[in-house]
């Protein structure tokens, strides 16, 4: 799950203003810095080849048969120069590079839940199962290459950085801005990205929701995941179970949706690359609309959720702040932006070695024969 409050992208990366137009006067001394300054601006290797797949356009309506046919009667054109050599392979993504230490930490809290593989199995049934297929192929729009197929790029890019089979996704009519991930047994997992969530957010913005969505099944949050939407949705735990049981069961779990979703939200930053991206999402999920959007400040968001951990601090404050927190599926906006920027400047992201997705602006300014 993202949120019951989330999503965003295309917000602007940390640089400096563009100095003032020179002077004639001085015109000939600035060119050697204009220069150096238009080639550290170019994309690098790696960069150029995602802008490369994202900006290639997929085959429609021909088959391999009949493209080799017409290759063979088409008039012989000199061949094309060789292309560049392909980037430096990117180091492969792994789930413990990235998992928050609350995740791990209350995955073994919960798997130590009396009664934990009973409840499971009465809610994971093989019809509940058929039930969440019938339900988004009936009322949702399946994403693919013929389907929204910008929106199937961001998918199969941001799968190709996490390195994991691109999912299922499905977009939902829904005023709620949300989105979801279902992992059912034996099946594609399945992403679901309400409608309201997609108007609310820029391309990239909406390419770190899908990345968060990929970090559940990166982490292999899976059938518990499941659980925890369909308790969400309303279904109830079987009721020959004794209550302290139950209750013991959805503390646990909701105080593990809410770790897992940290690591998520990191997975969303090594897709955008940018935690200016991920913190927008979270940002307009707090309190953003399609009218707003564009002038939301994504620092003063920050300064806000510093505000919150000054005024949480004290023994009160964090009292109140776990009252707060207890029955939500999912940690509070603001301590979600600090927890992510932070990640953003320790040694453990930079080790990474990630580097920015390519903006809708640099999309527009570079082609496949650029790269």
């Amino acid at each position: 799950m993202l949120a019951l409050v989330n999503p965003a992208r295309g917000i602007a990366r940390r640089g400096k203003p563009p100095p003032p137009p020179p002077s004639s006067s001085s015109s000939r001394s600035a060119a050697p810095r204009i220069a150096n300054a238009v080639a550290r601006s170019a994309p690098p290797a790696r960069r150029r080849a995602r802008l490369a797949a994202l900006a290639r356009p997929f085959p429609v309506g021909e088959d391999a048969a009949s493209k080799s046919a017409s290759d063979a009667s088409a008039p012989t054109t000199p061949n094309p120069p060789a292309p560049p050599a392909p980037p430096a392979a990117r180091r492969r993504v792994r789930a413990r590079d990235f998992r928050h230490p609350l995740d791990q930490q209350n995955t073994q809290l919960l798997r130590a839940v009396p009664g934990l593989s009973q409840i499971t199995k009465s809610l994971v049934t093989p019809v509940a199962e058929q039930m969440l297929v019938l339900e988004q192929i009936s009322t949702s729009v399946l994403v693919g290459p013929k389907q929204l197929p910008h929106v199937h790029k961001l998918v199969l890019d941001a799968a190709s950085v996490l390195d994991i089979d691109p999912p299922q996704l499905y977009i939902r009519q829904s005023s709620q801005p949300n989105a979801y991930t279902l992992a059912i047994s034996g099946r594609e997992p399945v992403i679901v990205v309400h409608t309201a969530l997609v108007e609310l957010m820029t391309a990239a913005e909406l390419q770190a929701v899908i990345a968060h969505e990929m970090g559940h099944l990166k982490c292999d949050h899976g059938v518990w995941l499941t659980v925890a939407n369909l308790l969400t949705l309303g279904a109830e735990i079987a009721p020959l179970m004794p209550a302290f049981v139950v209750d013991n069961f959805r503390d646990g779990l909701m105080r593990w949706v809410r770790a897992a979703e940290l690591s998520c939200d990191r997975a969303a930053l090594l897709v955008a690359g940018d935690p200016r991206v991920v913190v927008s999402v979270l940002m307009k999920l707090s309190g953003g609309c399609p009218k707003l959007s564009g002038q939301l400040n994504v620092d003063a968001f920050l300064d806000q959720a510093r505000r919150y951990d000054d005024e949480s601090s004290s023994p009160l404050g964090w009292y109140l702040r776990n009252a707060q927190t207890r029955q939500l599926t999912h940690p509070l906006p603001v301590a979600r932006a600090r927890e992510i920027d932070e990640w953003s400047r320790s040694e453990e992201f930079a080790r990474l070695g990630i580097e920015p997705a390519p903006t809708p602006e640099e999309l527009e300014l570079w082609s496949p024969e650029a790269a």
